[in-house]
């Protein structure tokens, strides 16, 4: 099956829109959507092959070439440095990483002038990175999920987090300061795959593109 092309998609909010972008290139991988349990998707008349996994597990399929092609989001790559190939920006999944604090922080508070803070992220590299380029030293604490909670309960004086709509965090008394990176999900190639399958995951991309530019 060296022949065949697999694709590693994410669960969750990006995999109705990923199976809808490669329906428009000929890719029908509906099938995706229904209530299987399945994990492994096969097509054997285009020789692909889908694979459904946690989002940021993706990249690491993708480097040690489990999955020749890989969807996941920008902050994902950002955090993990994985030694993949980025040939995509896919401009669906649109939201910012942003530093947010309590509104009543905000309010007599000048970012420049931070020298010394503690924030709350699951994004500690992108983070520490970020602060280490402005010479502010940080102290990380790593969640794994309801980052808004650390500054409300004295674990954190701020956090960094994904914001879409922002209403997550205006409901729980934050706002949002400073923008570190804007992310959309992005199309992540195996580096020896492109080169061993070129002519197919060339295609692949190249059709892509053209629907990205056209829509």
């Amino acid at each position: 099956m060296s022949d065949w092309i697999t694709i590693a998609i994410p669960k969750g909010r990006i995999l109705e829109e990923s199976v809808a972008l490669f329906g428009t290139i000929g890719i029908d991988c509906r099938e995706l959507l229904s209530d299987s349990r399945k994990l492994i998707f096969e097509n054997p008349v285009l020789k692909l092959r889908y694979m459904i996994v946690r989002a940021t597990d993706v990249p690491t399929y993708v480097e040690y070439g489990s999955a020749d092609l890989g969807i996941v989001g920008k902050d994902t790559l950002m955090e993990q440095c994985k030694d993949v190939y980025e040939p995509l920006d896919l401009k669906f999944g649109y939201c910012r990483m942003m530093v947010a604090e309590p509104a009543t922080m905000a309010k007599a508070d000048d970012p420049s002038s931070w020298s010394h803070i503690r924030i709350a992220t699951k994004y500690p590299h992108v983070t520490e990175s970020y602060f280490a380029a402005r010479g502010v030293q940080v102290e990380i604490i790593k969640l794994y999920g309801s980052i808004e909670l650390a500054p409300l309960v004295g674990l954190s004086d701020r956090i960094v987090d994904l914001v879409s709509t922002g209403e997550t965090m205006r409901q729980n008394g934050l706002v949002e300061v400073e923008t570190i990176a804007e992310i959309t999900t992005r199309l992540i190639v195996n580096r020896a795959s492109l080169k061993t399958k070129n002519k197919r995951i060339s295609a692949i991309i190249e059709g892509l593109e053209q629907q990205l530019t056209t829509c």
